[in-house]
């Protein structure tokens, strides 16, 4: 499995709830519907949760993928360009700042066990 984390910021203009209301209702959407969605196993939103800290970023896109080659085959599906157009409408797209990551190593689960 890899991972991608992209942190997120507005585009200028935009209010917080703006940007959160168009990720949400125009752009969430475009992914789930995309011929590319088909290689991700998981796409998540994750908001700046308010008050807590650093403003900088309005939130976080966590996508995951079976493999290297998953990755790489969404990118290349004929729709993948229409989406990353949109990102247009609602990021400040010159900053953006991605990782893709391996499989996790987990060092606490949910039960508060450490592994």
């Amino acid at each position: 499995m890899v991972t991608l984390i992209s942190l997120l910021r507005r585009k200028t203009g935009l209010t917080h709830e703006e940007f959160l209301t168009y990720w949400r209702n125009n752009h969430g959407p475009l992914i789930a519907a995309s011929s590319a969605a088909r290689y991700a196993r998981r796409y998540t939103q994750h908001p700046r949760a308010a008050g807590l800290g650093d403003e900088t970023w309005d939130g976080v896109t966590i996508q995951e993928f079976d493999s290297v080659e998953a990755f790489h085959a969404h990118m290349a599906e004929d729709d993948f360009g229409a989406m990353m157009a949109d990102l247009e409408n609602f990021l400040d797209t010159s900053a953006i700042e991605w990782v893709v990551c391996d499989e996790p190593v987990v060092v606490l689960d949910g039960d508060g066990d450490p592994r």
